[in-house]
């Protein structure tokens, strides 16, 4: 069992005035199953959506809503407790971040305890903003989180759907597994370095149907190839994933084409493949498919079935293209790194990465032990971690390929 990264933590979350205030109960609930420690300050008019005796109960610690106690009558608490939670930070997340409090950290302000706060910050900041359409796109508004951005803060830029007000566009909190992902992502010491990079990942296993009820698969989950993709759009990247029958959740701003067979895969593999930077063939593509598939369900008939396969096509062989970098997927259960390395080179890749399959690692789990070998010999060899850290590892790699 690996340690989750977030365990030890200390988070700080900043809550702002707006309906989606009640969404960081979910975040503080997630940080603290998750192992972190956090400390909330809310800005008075976020009161006006959710208590802060919600929150105190949520993360166990006290919630501060006012920069100065309401009254001097009996006497004082001396305290610079902005300093001292400036301190203790590991990293601070506004969730929600309204259009105002934007503003107000973009220009140095400190009218209140959170925008005190974030002034007096030394840990990395992570914004995600929320506000109904227009205000949103509001220019000023988007100048202020372009601002943010240069200097060097973490922008979660909020989703399109349906919002409050009954309209929809841009402008909903970012979902709160995603939002934690990039918490994860920061504190990891990752950042957006693949803007402008265009990535496409494939991602889950291939079905082969044997008739229209039955067909013939492996036990990839998918999980793998998505959290590379996931990772990937958080650092930057535009991702596009291609993914067989997965039930792996996504990220709506990445680009999904969905598959099922190996041939499919294929097409769309090298439909997509001359339009990005980096293709990361992360799939667990089927090696066999029938040789005839029945139109009707096959009735049972004596005691056995004969099932005659032919061989799929090789996608990584087939895939002709001069500009974009390759890394290919190899499980391998005996010969691992001579099988690979033999591997990287016939299929020309820039890098291979080995899968070592066990009850920790490989199908079915959340972690993955992998080796990485680069096509000038180098191999890196990370301890087993979790699947959405070891796509990191694959995405900082292939860096240097661009």
């Amino acid at each position: 069992m690996i340690k989750d990264q977030l365990v030890g933590k200390k988070i700080l979350l900043g809550v702002t005035g707006c309906i989606a205030a009640y969404k960081s109960c979910l975040i503080v609930r997630e940080l603290i199953k998750r192992g972190a420690e956090a400390k909330v300050v809310m800005t008075p008019s976020a009161t006006e959506f959710i208590t802060p005796l919600t929150l105190a109960t949520l993360s166990q610690n006290e919630v501060i809503v006012n920069t100065f106690p309401p009254s001097q009558k009996d006497g004082t608490n001396l305290s610079t407790w902005h300093i001292d939670y400036a301190l203790w930070a590991d990293l601070m997340l506004i969730a929600p971040a309204t259009i105002n409090t934007i503003a107000k950290i973009s220009y140095g302000f400190a009218d209140n305890a959170l925008t005190t706060l974030v002034t007096a910050l030394r840990s990395p900041l992570l914004i995600a903003p929320a506000a109904d359409v227009d205000m949103f796109n509001n220019p000023i508004n988007k100048e202020n989180l372009a601002k943010l951005e240069n200097l060097g803060h973490y922008i979660i830029y909020p989703e399109s759907g349906e919002l409050a007000s009954g309209l929809s566009g841009e402008g909903r909190l970012a979902d709160a597994n995603k939002i934690i992902d990039a918490v994860e992502l920061i504190l990891s010491g990752y950042s957006k370095d693949l803007i402008g990079k265009k990535i496409l990942v494939s991602a889950g296993p291939t079905y082969e149907d044997i008739d229209p009820v039955r067909f013939i698969g492996n036990r990839s989950s998918g999980k793998m190839g998505c959290s590379i993709a996931k990772a990937a759009y958080l650092r930057g990247a535009d991702v596009t994933l291609i993914s067989g029958p997965s039930s792996q959740n996504i990220y709506p701003e990445i680009k999904m084409i969905k598959v099922r067979s190996a041939s499919e895969m294929e097409n769309a593999v090298k439909k997509e493949v001359d339009k990005n930077d980096l293709l990361v063939m992360s799939a667990a593509v089927s090696d066999f498919h029938p040789v005839r598939t029945a139109s009707n369900k096959i009735k049972k008939q004596g005691g056995t079935f004969e099932l005659k396969l032919e061989l799929n096509p090789d996608i990584l062989s087939s895939i002709k293209t001069k500009k974009t970098k390759i890394i290919g997927f190899a499980l391998e259960t005996q010969n691992e790194l001579a099988n690979a390395k033999k591997k990287l080179k016939e299929k020309h890749l820039d890098m291979i990465v080995l899968n070592s399959p066990g009850k920790e690692s490989g199908f079915e789990v959340e972690t993955n032990k992998v080796t990485l070998i680069r096509k000038d010999g180098k191999a890196i060899k990370p301890p087993l971690l979790s699947k959405f850290q070891v796509a990191n590892k694959i995405l900082t790699e292939a860096k240097s390929f661009f």
